[in-house]
This record gives C-alpha cells, sequence and structure tokens, in this order.
C-alpha cells in the first residue's frame, strides 16, 4: 500500500519529469515474466539525479523505523535496488547488503552480498514491484540462507496486479510503497504526459496484463 496520497503524486511527478516512464503501445516491452507491456517504469534513472534521488532516499528511509521498529540491516534487492537501498542504509546509518536472483556460478558463490548474522531484523528496499516474485524470491534467500528476521519491504513503486498482491499476501510479507500505478496515470494525464487513448489503452492493459496483446 502506498504510504500517502501526496507521497505518490510527488513520486508520480519526479517519475515523468525525468521520463523514467516509457511508453511503447506499438512495440511492447517484454518483461522477465513473458508478459509484454506498453509500459516500462526505469527506476534506475532516479540515482542520475541527486535532487530527486535524495526525495526518494529520504521518503524510503524517513518511515520504516515507525513502521517496522529500527532495523539491524538495510537489503537491496538485485541490481534495480542495489544503489537505492545503499543510500537508504546509509541515510539511517545501518549496514547494506543485496540479494541476486541466484547464488553466484563462481567465487564463493554467494546469493546475500554483504555481512550478515542470523536472526538479525531486516528491511527490504525494492525499486519496483511487478508480480512480485523477483522481490520475494530475494525474501526467502534472506530468510533460508542467512537466518534473517524480514520485517518487511518498503518499494519506490507497484503497477498494483492482482498477483502481487496474492503473492504478498500467501508470504504474510508487509509491503509498502512510495508511488502507484494509479496515481501515476492520473498525474501523466493532467500533464499531457498521455491522452485519453493511452490512459484507456494502460487501463485496459493492467486488468489483464497476462493476456494483453496475444
Amino acid at each position: 500500500m502506498i504510504l500517502c496520497e501526496s507521497t505518490a503524486q510527488k513520486t508520480a511527478e519526479l517519475l515523468l519529469q525525468i521520463n523514467a516512464i516509457k511508453l511503447n503501445p506499438q512495440t511492447p516491452f517484454t518483461w522477465a515474466s513473458g508478459w509484454k507491456s506498453p509500459i516500462y517504469c526505469d527506476n534506475r534513472i532516479i540515482l542520475s539525479y541527486p535532487q530527486i534521488r535524495n526525495y526518494i532516499v529520504a521518503e524510503l528511509a524517513k518511515p520504516i523505523e515507525q513502521i517496522y521498529g529500527k532495523p539491524d540491516v538495510i537489503a537491496g534487492v538485485a541490481t534495480g535496488a542495489i544503489g537505492i537501498g545503499a543510500l537508504v542504509a546509509d541515510y539511517l546509518g545501518l549496514p547494506f547488503v543485496y540479494v541476486r536472483p541466484e547464488p553466484k556460478k563462481h567465487g564463493r558463490k554467494n546469493q546475500i552480498e554483504g555481512h550478515l548474522d542470523s536472526h538479525q531484523n531486516v528491511v527490504v528496499i525494492e525499486d519496483l514491484i511487478s508480480t512480485g516474485k523477483s522481490s520475494l524470491n530475494a525474501v526467502k534467500a534472506l530468510k533460508s540462507e542467512a537466518g534473517a528476521n524480514v520485517k518487511g519491504m518498503m518499494a519506490v513503486f507497484s503497477y498494483g496486479f492482482d498477483v502481487s498482491k496474492e503473492n504478498f499476501e500467501k508470504e504474510h510479507l508487509d509491503l509498502h510503497t512510495l508511488g502507484s500505478y494509479d496515481t501515476l496515470l492520473e498525474e501523466a494525464y493532467k500533464t499531457n504526459y498521455l491522452n485519453k487513448e493511452e490512459l484507456k489503452l494502460l487501463r485496459t492493459w493492467r486488468e489483464d496484463p497476462a493476456n494483453w496483446n496475444n
């Protein structure tokens, strides 16, 4: 769930301002899940804009202790949330680790990079929630490989798919986000980033993304 509506509006405004939102209905993007999508949210671009980066980091960091209590460690989900997660940890003066999608094939074969003791309290930072599978895969690694106590997850943005909500509920994991898909569409239409037909298309796509454009 979003932390607050005003933050969601500001986050949408900033993402649109730096063109982190890409639209291409004619040649849809293909996600890792295999879904075809007319929209792509590239939150890595945030790191290139210091003022916007600082806003996003502060808005992610400030509520953590109030919501989850003071964690021992901040974890970022590779690769998109490594930068933002490290900055959140720095803001809070906490240790940082990051979690790969799978263990390395060579060297120490780690999936979790950084020092993490068993039973430490961890809050996970994610840049983007789509289906939630990759995010929850990181949580499972933190629990099974390191014995961490994962308190919850903070993310910059979520598409708000029903399947992601179901996946998080199934794992009993608390999720808070700065931005939401609905707020993004409202802001994009209001600022003429989208026209009426594009707005309708993006709302239709969100209703059944797995079968859209098939």
